[in-house]
């Protein structure tokens, strides 16, 4: 679920548009691409019909057109349809974009203008910002924290009729991360591949993405946190065998978030399964399988040595220390040293 921002959230617009609920102005701004992208299609699709568009859908970009422009554009009726949509793409890049307060003002009850700016936010304070907020809806779209990334899976394949197994889940946010876009990108991919109605597991994911279901940062972060030292060394063999299969960088920053909630478990208020994954931000599911197995075997001592030893292993694949070695050989040596 996208987070709030200004009192309203993605779903709440979304459900809004859907039915049929649009405001003369959407001004659709922050550092996740993905919700400002989604929702002005969302809009575009909801308020005119698809042989409406060649007259009432105007698209502009920012860098090329100016904001009187976009005030004309606003300002025109439409043709044989009840309203009209003007969309700003890179609204960011839009000129003298302050002028935008004076239409917002009076804006024309025919006419939806949805400004995108990516990378960004407009200025609460500004005139603009409060005109515009009178008017219509002003929608900041956060970067998700990697801990969201399974409720933003969970709730994109349950909209679609899907479901996804818990480890599917993990070993898909761990490869893709929090571009949201690729991730939905993978999972239209899955879900057409499963079905409506089916599972996703680990299985559908390898043969449909081609992330090994056994060789994975995933389950080699699994089998350090139960110390299973062949299963752990068996992935660390396969990812030197197999280079381009295997960056370094992305694996240590996995290795660096679970042995940093490895260390902030221990102080949880409450060492319950639940405790800890309130705690911590994360599911249940995450930290039955592997924050409690690693703290019955891991000390809070030697947890701060493990992080000062993948930070050591970071800066030496970076050339820290002049020292020429293999990324292999790197995490080799740091599975060595997690392990012992």
């Amino acid at each position: 679920m996208a987070k709030k921002a200004g009192g309203i959230s993605y779903e709440d617009i979304a459900r809004e548009v859907r039915a049929g609920d649009f405001k003369s102005i959407y001004y659709l701004m922050g550092e996740e691409s993905y919700y400002i992208d989604r929702l002005s299609e969302l809009i575009v699709e909801n308020a005119i019909t698809e042989d409406q568009r060649d007259f009432n859908l105007t698209i502009l970009y920012g860098p090329q057109t100016t904001a009187e422009e976009v005030v004309n554009a606003a300002k025109r009726y439409p043709m044989m349809a009840d309203r009209q949509v003007v969309v700003v793409r890179e609204a960011q890049s839009l000129p003298h974009k302050e002028m935008l307060a004076f239409y917002a003002q009076n804006p024309m009850p025919s006419t939806v203008l949805v400004l995108c700016h990516k990378n960004g936010t407009l200025d609460g304070r500004t005139n603009m910002a409060r005109d515009i907020r009178k008017a219509g809806i002003v929608f900041e779209s956060n970067k998700l924290y990697d801990r969201e990334l399974p409720g933003f899976v969970g709730s994109y394949v349950k909209n679609k009729g899907v479901e996804i197994a818990p480890d599917a889940c993990q070993i898909l946010c761990e490869h893709v991360g929090a571009d949201l876009s690729r991730l939905a990108g993978e999972l239209d991919k899955l879900i057409v591949a499963v079905g409506e109605g089916h599972r996703i597991d680990a299985q559908a994911i390898q043969d449909n993405i081609g992330i090994s279901k056994e060789y994975n940062t995933f389950e080699l972060t699994a089998a350090l946190s139960m110390k299973d030292v062949v299963k752990a060394n068996r992935i660390v063999k396969y990812f030197d065998s197999n280079p381009k299969n295997f960056a370094l960088q992305p694996t240590l920053a996995t290795l660096f978030k679970f042995y940093s909630d490895l260390m902030l478990a221990y102080y949880a208020p409450a060492k319950t399964e639940q405790g800890i994954a309130d705690w911590l931000g994360q599911t249940t599911w995450q930290v039955r399988r592997n924050i409690i197995p690693a703290m019955r075997l891991y000390t809070a001592t030697k947890v701060f040595k493990i992080i000062a030893e993948i930070r050591r292993t970071d800066g030496a694949s970076k050339g820290v220390g002049g020292q020429k070695t293999t990324d292999g050989a790197l995490l080799k040596e740091l599975v060595y040293q997690i392990l012992h």
